[in-house]
C-alpha cells in the first residue's frame, strides 16, 4: 500500500514538472523582457545625464568659474536634495512643500482655463458667427505676454494669490481654446448627421459627439496649456512673493545661493515633465490612443 502511494506521488510529481518548467520559463522571459524594456528606456537618458554632469564638473571645477560644479551643488544643497519635505518655519521649508504650494495655484488656474477653454472653443468651432466675432479678439489677447497681465490682476484683485491664479488662467486658456475649436471643426459630417437623426439636444450633442470626437485635439491643447501654466507660475511667484518655488528662486538669487537655484530648477523641470506625462496619460485613456491629425 505504501509503495503504491509513493508510486502515485512520484507519477504526479513527474507529470507536474513540465507545467512548472513552462511557468518558470514564462516568468523568466517576462522578467528578461521587462529588464530589456527598462534598459532601453532608462539607459539612454541616464548615460546622457552622466555625460552632461561630467562635462559640467570639468568646466566649472576650474578656478574662476562663475557657476558651481555638481560636486559643490551636492555639498551646498545637500538638505534640499535629500530632504524635500522638511519644515522649520514659514520660509524655512523644503522644496517639496514649495512645489506643492505652486501646484495648488496652478491647479486652480489651469482648472478654470480648462473649463472656459473647452466651452469657448466648442462655441467658436461650432458657430461661424462666434468665430467671426471672437477669434480676432482672442488672437490679439493671446499675444500679450503672461506677466504683462500681472499688474492688471493685482489692481483688480488686490491680492497676490488670485492675481497669480488669473495669470495662470490667461496663459493656459489659449492653446486649450484654439485646439478645441480646431477639433470641433474637424468632427466628421457623418457624426453630425447621425446626431440630427437621433435628435440629440445641444447638451447631448456636446457630451456624446463633440467632446469624444475632439478629445485628441483637446488633450493636445491641455498638454501645451499645463506646460505654459507651470512656466507662468514660477515667473509670477518671483514678483508676487509667497512660499512657492518661484519666490524661492528669487530669494536664493538675492542671497547669492546659486547651488540652491540650480536644485530648484531641477525640481521645476521634473515636475513639469511629470505634469505633461500625466495629462498625456489621461488623454490616451480618454481618446483611446487616437492622435490628432
Amino acid at each position: 500500500m505504501t509503495y503504491a502511494m509513493k508510486s502515485v506521488e512520484t507519477d504526479v510529481a513527474e507529470s507536474a514538472r513540465p507545467a512548472l518548467s513552462l511557468a518558470l520559463g514564462a516568468v523568466g522571459r517576462g522578467i528578461r523582457s521587462g529588464l530589456l524594456w527598462l534598459a532601453a528606456k532608462a539607459l539612454p537618458p541616464l548615460v546622457t545625464l552622466a555625460l552632461i554632469l561630467l562635462v559640467w564638473q570639468i568646466l566649472c571645477a576650474k578656478p574662476g568659474a562663475t557657476l558651481p560644479p555638481p560636486s559643490q551643488i551636492w555639498r551646498d544643497s545637500y538638505d534640499l536634495i535629500t530632504q524635500p519635505f522638511f519644515n522649520f518655519g514659514t520660509q524655512d521649508i523644503g522644496l517639496g512643500w514649495r512645489v506643492l504650494v505652486s501646484l495648488e495655484t496652478v491647479a486652480y488656474g489651469f482648472g478654470f482655463a480648462t473649463i472656459a477653454g473647452i466651452l469657448l472653443g466648442a462655441l467658436i468651432g461650432q458657430s461661424e458667427w462666434a468665430m467671426r466675432g471672437l477669434d480676432p479678439i482672442f488672437q490679439v489677447l493671446r499675444t500679450v505676454p503672461p506677466l504683462a497681465w500681472l499688474p492688471i490682476a493685482l489692481a483688480a484683485f488686490r491680492d497676490s494669490r488670485p492675481s497669480a491664479i488669473f495669470v495662470i488662467f490667461i496663459t493656459a486658456i489659449w492653446p486649450i481654446l484654439i485646439n478645441t475649436a480646431v477639433g470641433i471643426r474637424n468632427i466628421p459630417q457623418d457624426y453630425r448627421n447621425v446626431a440630427a437623426v437621433l435628435r440629440l439636444n445641444p447638451i447631448e450633442f456636446f457630451l456624446k459627439v463633440m467632446l469624444p470626437s475632439a478629445a485628441p485635439y483637446i488633450f493636445t491643447g491641455l498638454r501645451i496649456g499645463i506646460g505654459l501654466a507651470w512656466l507662468a507660475i514660477v515667473a509670477a511667484e518671483m514678483l508676487t512673493g509667497g512660499v512657492g518655488i518661484g519666490f524661492f528662486i528669487w530669494d536664493a538669487w538675492n542671497s547669492s545661493r546659486l547651488s540652491d537655484i540650480i536644485v530648484a530648477l531641477a525640481y521645476i523641470g521634473l515636475v513639469g515633465f511629470a505634469l505633461d506625462r500625466l495629462v498625456a496619460a489621461v488623454g490616451g485613456l480618454v481618446a483611446r490612443g487616437a492622435q490628432a491629425s
